[in-house]
């Protein structure tokens, strides 16, 4: 292995040796605590040292690297002391991460990391947000972001670098190329020559380097960041290397040739620039022995105060509170008058007055700037606040909301809005592993809006109808709203923007252009959380939301004797369950209504609460209408039969005569 020193002086030089070495011990003793049952896992990166440490010192102290679970040099070079680290690797309540998340999955602003979640590849969109709040603000400073070669199989990998490259992030994207994904060798990962072949159809630099040679990674990202920092584009690097121990030490290394083991044990990346250190005269045995005993001494004693860290008890209220980063919402009443505004215009003036309010705050969806979105819900945005924030994206849902994130993470708001409820699917993890989690995982506020444009009545089949609010409402870390009238429109909506909570918004495109009324003009709030009790009858309750609130109200037209208590619940997660008990308590009867398919739909937790907790107070039992256990078809009449507003009757005579 050949070093270039270039103008580096000794002492710089002693300085990585020392950055090179630490992580090496602790390891070493990290193996030692493995073998004697005092710790549980270990993920090692014994061999990749260089590449952690090098790529970290390139890095200045403000701006973020995302690193995964063979980093610790970055975590030590960012002087994370090793008694918060240990901590942490022991589950202790004094971690990170509270003792809820492992090892290196964890973040702190402290230090500026934002670690990984297991599925490797999500992190690389979270580089874009964060590098993105850098842009917009002026700010010139690169972000680096981890991944390794089994992980650039991921679609992640693609959808990530491709929107950096589009718009010309200041993301440095580094690849770990130690051979294995576990077990998977590289032939069985991808078929190209080299990684850095993939740069080319992106249209961005990349380069392939020795990721053992301190020397060459520290500056190849100098030279790299440097370079960002002044003219912002993204760049991919692969790092050359060679994992020497299990992927974990559990997993062992008998699917490895021997040969391997052999070869890069001439190249580790410790021994190899000890020796060249040693033939320069920087270092000699008495000095390496200093250091190693210094080293060795701190290590024990950093451990031992960690293991001898006393445990708080484990908390029920602390960890249902910690799911959500503190907010108390006092609702902003109405300031100026009303306007009459269809269900359309009101979040369209509900996202307007947002972005008036909320300087920092910005919107990102598929064709939402000058053609306005697939709704033209935000036409004139673009020129009215600028392309910088409001960013037509390209198609990649599980990105956007990933850069969602990272723009949270560093300063901003964000709204997303998913062209069509459906198509959330591709953006799934990033919701419920992301953004659901951070805050419970390190602390870390995820304020992001996703709109989702949701439900059926036009014929638009499976893929463009489904009512999917289930899917989340059982997610802890979320919150979710549903408005069915203009006015709640735009206060839920500016509710969800207030909020540093991720929000769903779903609205309900056969609402769009067929509803009006009356939606107070300026800034204001609705309260998330809360329902509306639109009627109050004596027979009979009805707890709905969305478009079957409006199914209730046209039933109700048609049967103007029927004395009927109608409960919009206006938010799925929390909901007001003293709204529905109330309703419970006035009549004894209780249908719960969704456009949603009948099993598992969001009425079944309602009913399971309400025979919980309001059975005395019951006359009968709850009963749920909901929609086919189908999918949405297309044509009108197979459609009508599908919802659950066909039902409707049948359910209401049955629960009357019981």
């Amino acid at each position: 292995m050949q070093f270039n020193r270039q103008d580096k002086d000794d002492a710089t030089l002693l300085m990585l040796y020392k950055k090179l070495l630490y992580p090496r011990m602790v390891e070493e003793k990290m193996l030692i605590l493995l073998r004697q049952g005092r710790i549980g896992k270990w993920f090692s990166g014994i061999g990749q040292e260089a590449i952690a440490v090098g790529a970290a010192l390139a890095m200045q102290a403000s701006e973020y690297i995302l690193p995964m679970h063979r980093n610790l040099g970055v975590f030590t070079t960012r002087n994370i002391p090793l008694r918060r680290l240990m901590a942490q690797w022991q589950g202790k309540i004094s971690g990170f991460t509270k003792g809820r998340d492992r090892s290196f999955h964890f973040g702190t602003q402290e230090f500026k990391i934002i670690g990984m979640i297991s599925h490797l590849g999500p992190q690389m969109a979270l580089a874009d947000g964060i590098a993105l709040a850098d842009l917009i603000a002026g700010r010139a400073q690169a972000t680096l972001v981890f991944t390794g070669e089994g992980a650039t199989s991921e679609g992640d990998f693609h959808e990530a670098i491709n929107v950096a490259s589009v718009w010309n992030l200041p993301v440095i994207f580094l690849i770990e190329n130690n051979g294995y994904g576990l077990s998977t060798p590289v032939n069985e990962q991808f078929n190209c020559t080299q990684l850095t072949d993939k740069a080319i159809g992106y249209g961005i630099e990349g380069y392939r380097i020795d990721g053992n040679n301190i020397l060459e990674v520290m500056d190849t990202f100098n030279k790299i960041a440097g370079e960002m920092r002044i003219s912002p584009k993204p760049v991919l690097v692969e790092c050359m290397t060679f994992r020497m121990r299990g992927h974990e030490e559990a997993s062992g290394t008998k699917y490895v040739p021997a040969h391997l083991f052999e070869e890069w044990k001439s190249r580790d990346p410790v021994t190899a620039f000890e020796s060249f250190l040693l033939s320069e005269g920087i270092l000699n045995p008495d000095l390496i022995q200093t250091i190693r005993h210094n080293f060795k001494t701190e290590i024990d004693t950093e451990i031992e105060l960690a293991f001898g860290d006393a445990e708080p008890p484990a908390s029920e209220e602390q960890e249902l509170s910690d799911m959500y980063f503190p907010f108390l919402q006092v609702p902003s009443p109405p300031q100026g008058g009303t306007k009459e505004m269809r269900y359309i215009d009101a979040i369209s003036d509900g996202l307007r007055t947002g972005m008036e309010r909320y300087p920092e705050l910005l919107i990102m969806g598929q064709d939402i700037a000058e053609y306005g979105g697939a709704f033209k819900i935000t036409a004139g945005f673009a020129e009215e606040f600028g392309k910088q924030r409001v960013r037509n994206t390209p198609i990649c849902e599980s990105a956007i909301v990933g850069a969602a994130l990272g723009l949270s993470i560093n300063g901003c708001k964000a709204i997303v809005e998913m062209q069509f409820a459906d198509f959330v699917t591709c953006g799934f993890n990033q919701i419920v592993n992301n953004l659901a989690k951070t805050h419970y995982r390190w602390g870390e506020k995820a304020d992001v809006v996703i709109r989702m444009p949701t439900g059926a009545g036009s014929g638009a089949g499976p893929f463009h109808s489904q009512s999917n609010e289930a899917w989340f409402t059982k997610t802890p870390g979320l919150k979710i709203v549903y408005p069915a009238f203009p006015r709640e429109a735009k206060g839920l909506l500016l509710a969800a923007i207030e909020d540093p909570n991720p929000v769903l918004y779903f609205e309900h495109k056969n609402l769009y252009r067929s509803l009006s009324g009356q939606v107070p003009e300026g800034y204001f709030t609705t309260e998330i959380g809360k329902a509306n009790t639109l009627k109050k009858g004596t027979q009979l309750s009805i707890i709905t939301y969305g478009l079957g609130v409006h199914w209730v109200l046209a039933y109700l037209e048609e049967h103007p004797g029927l004395s009927l208590t109608l409960v919009d619940l206006c938010s799925l997660q929390p909901w007001d369950k003293a709204a529905v008990q109330a309703a419970v308590k006035t009549t004894g009867r209780v249908i719960v209504l969704h456009e949603d398919t009948l099993s598992s739909g969001f009425g079944a937790e309602i009913a399971a609460w309400i025979g919980e907790h309001c059975f005395h107070d019951l006359d009968a039992p709850v009963m749920r209408c909901a929609s086919l256990d189908t999918a949405i078809p297309m044509s009108k009449p197979l459609e009508e039969l599908f919802l659950a507003k066909s039902r409707l009757h049948t359910c209401i005579t049955k629960m009357l005569a019981y």
